[in-house]
Parts: C-alpha cells; structure tokens; sequence
C-alpha cells in the first residue's frame, strides 16, 4: 500500500489522540534513515523520541533479537524466568549509579509503567505517600505519569481531576529566570503549604529535561536536592527515560553531577527500539514491597531483554560514549553560527548529543509558531525534526549517535535553509 492509501486508513481506524499528523509512513530504515511507502527517503533526527541511540536497525541488536526468538519469544517473568533477564538486571545494576553497594532491578515495558512502579517502590519503602515533581518535567501518560508531568497541554488537559498528593514546583532554568535558590525554596514551601515533609515520599526530577525543553539541571543543584532529600528521608528518583544510555556523553546523565539517586528509572534507547524499561535501586529500597507486588505480564520481555544486553555492549565496544561527545560539540558549533546569522535562533545548549536551541520572536519572546514552521519545512525537505518545551519553541536534535557524518550534514543543512525562511 502506498502512503496515501495507508492515511485513509488511519484516518478511519486509528483513535486521533495517538496517531501521527506525518502522511508518509515508514517502510525500512537503516541507521539514521527511514523510507516510506512511496520509496522517498528521510533523514531521521527524532530516533523514534530518543528511542534509537544506536539507530535503526543495529545489527548487532537485530542479530542479538533474532537468536533469542529462536529459543524464547515470551513466557512471562512472573510465571517462568529465563536467562536474559536476570542477566540484564545483572549488568544494569553494576552500570546504575544508584546508592549501593547492593541494588536490584524491575523490567517492565514502559518509561510511564517504570515511574509508577519507582513511586510505588518509594511509598513502600518510606511508608509515605506524597511525591514532588517538577514544572516542565514529562514522566508519562498513564494517570499517575500525568499527574507528576509538569505540563498540561496536550497531555493532562481533557483527563479530570489526577492523582493526589503530587505537587509541582519551578525546575532551576535560569534562561527563564530560576534559580537554584527559587527552585529549593518552593520545595520548602511545598512543606509549610501543601504537605509535610515528613508525609513525602519521593521528588522525582529529570538531570536533563526532555519534554519539557532539554534543559540540563545544574550540577549544584542536584547536590543540593540530595542534601535535602536526605535532611528529610526522602527517596530521590531520577528519571533517565530520555537522557539515558549515552545521549548525554555518560551511560547516564546524573553521572555529570556524581550525585546519587535511591531510585533510577530508564527507558527509549535502552533496548534501541524493543519495548523496555527498567527500575534500579538499592536492594533494601527495591524489595521493600511483598512478592507478587511488582511486575507484568510482558514485563522484561526475552525478545527486548536480549536487545539491550546487545545495546550495553555495543555501547562498551564501540566508543559511544566518546561519539556522543563528539556529535554534541559538533551541534553546539552549528547552533552558535546559527545564534549569529538568525535572530530567531537563541540559547543553544547541550549536555553531549543532547542538544536544543530555543526560537523567539522579533522580541526575543518563545514562539511556538516559528518552531512549528521548522519543523514543517524540515519534513516537506526530507528531515524528521522535532519541537519541544513548555512554550513548544524549542528544536531538539536526538538523532542517532551513530549517524553517518555527510547524513548529518544534510540534516542541519536542510535546518539551516529553513531557518532562513523564518526571517
């Protein structure tokens, strides 16, 4: 079927909160390229939202994904374990830099399903029930999720009355004029207004925001959050969904802080486009809730399991880490000409390949509408570019770390021509 004939039934079949404005559709990809239907061809700088670190189609994971299906596709975890599993849970908790020395891990399918289980292991753990979030912050679209998601538009708008107990406060960004200072003191009111300390459970915080606008948390902050977290006994999750496994120049980006979470949730690129997330923390914390408490059917799948123990050696073996490093200098090196030559363009910022600039109007004012105009014309030239943000302004480059260097320049090429229509 060709792209056309694939649009008239989506168009009929699928629920219009979950499907894609884009009227081409994917066919095959390769590493950071996709082909339609219709045989044209696109150069990826989405990777399925930080889903594809490696790119589409590793062999390396696609070798890994079809040995497993030769011996087990599913059986689930709950009812007969098999190897991949325990061995990735193995691997994670060596890599995780949770508070140790001991740590254990939950698989389950899902960046959302990873945080609700986190809060979950947290009340458990602290017998409490109250969690803080920050504004700005995206952890899922699951009720709970939602409710901790600092962002009401398009997520959380037209679902009712969330969750209780989950409360927001300012995410330090001092682009939007935040401090470190601001952001400590409303967790602090937060305590004398809404909830005591003593009744929090978790605060939850992204190291880099991805939803929210790729804003990295300053080091020193998240320094000083531990410190409070542990004044108070509160359990410090960080959500790694969309920073993790090498986007940022380290496995993980909390690593830049030397800070250590109770509890870290991971997701996206972990299994490099197989369904799989993972929650790891200390031993104690983790198995504070009875047998039969956690888990699902498809939770820890072999297929995906296999996947991502591929995806952690790849990483290992071929110098990602150094190669997000690299693509990230190489990004902020564009955004700063492009800061010179386009008045729309500002506040280029990266934390190794992940990496975003803000578009503004004549006022140096977010304007949603420029970033959206972007990202139009970089799909009607052949580029899969996406916008983010509280005020849905920022580009946000997650394309590949394995990206071909001239199919990375044709990208930002196809970007830079763009930018110039926006006058």
């Amino acid at each position: 079927m060709n792209n056309n004939e694939l649009e008239e039934l989506k168009q009929r079949y699928v629920v219009r909160g979950a499907a894609s404005s884009a009227k081409q559709f994917a066919a095959r990809a390769e590493n950071a390229e996709i082909w339609d239907e219709d045989g044209q061809r696109l150069i990826d700088f989405a990777g399925g939202i930080g889903v594809l670190n490696l790119g589409h189609r590793h062999p390396d994971v696609v070798k890994a994904v079809k040995d497993q299906l030769d011996k087990v596709m599913h059986t689930a975890a709950g009812v007969i374990t098999y190897a991949p599993y325990v061995k990735l849970a193995e691997r994670l908790c060596q890599l995780t830099p949770t508070r140790g020395p001991d740590r254990k891990a939950l698989l389950v399918n899902s960046g959302a399903e990873a945080l609700e289980n986190a809060v979950k292991i947290a009340r458990a753990a602290t017998g409490r029930s109250g969690v803080i979030t920050f504004e700005g912050g995206f952890h899922g679209r699951t009720l709970l999720t939602l409710a901790m998601t600092g962002k009401v538009w398009p997520y959380k708008g037209e679902f009712g009355p969330m969750p209780g107990e989950v409360f927001h406060v300012p995410f330090p960004n001092a682009w939007y004029g935040v401090s470190e200072d601001d952001a400590i003191a409303a967790i602090n009111a937060r305590f004398r207004t809404d909830i005591p300390a003593e009744r929090v459970a978790a605060i939850v915080i992204e190291p880099v925001q991805g939803e929210g606008g790729f804003y990295p948390a300053p080091a020193t902050f998240l320094r000083k959050l531990r410190e409070l977290c542990d004044q108070h006994s509160i359990m410090m999750i960080v959500d790694e969904v969309q920073s993790g496994f090498a986007r940022t120049g380290r496995l993980f980006a909390i690593e830049h802080s030397g800070v250590q979470p109770d509890i870290m949730t991971m997701a996206k690129s972990l299994a490099d486009g197989m369904p799989l997330a993972a929650v790891v923390g200390s031993a104690k914390v983790m198995d504070a809730s009875g047998p039969g408490s956690l888990g699902g059917t498809y939770g820890g799948n072999p297929l995906s399991c296999a996947a991502a123990l591929a995806v952690l050696d790849v990483i290992q073996r071929d110098g990602i880490l150094e190669k997000s490093v690299l693509l990230g200098d190489a990004l902020i090196a564009r955004f700063r000409e492009w800061e010179t030559r386009f008045t729309c363009v500002a506040h280029g910022r990266h934390l190794g390949a992940m990496a975003a600039f803000e578009l503004v109007d004549d006022n140096g004012k977010p304007c949603a509408e420029r970033a959206k105009a972007l990202t139009a014309y970089a799909r009607e030239h052949g580029l899969i570019l996406l916008s983010c943000g509280v005020f849905a302004n920022t580009i946000r480059i997650l394309v590949p770390l394995t990206v071909q260097k001239e199919v990375l320049e044709e990208g930002l090429t196809i970007i830079e021509n763009g930018l110039a229509t926006l006058g």
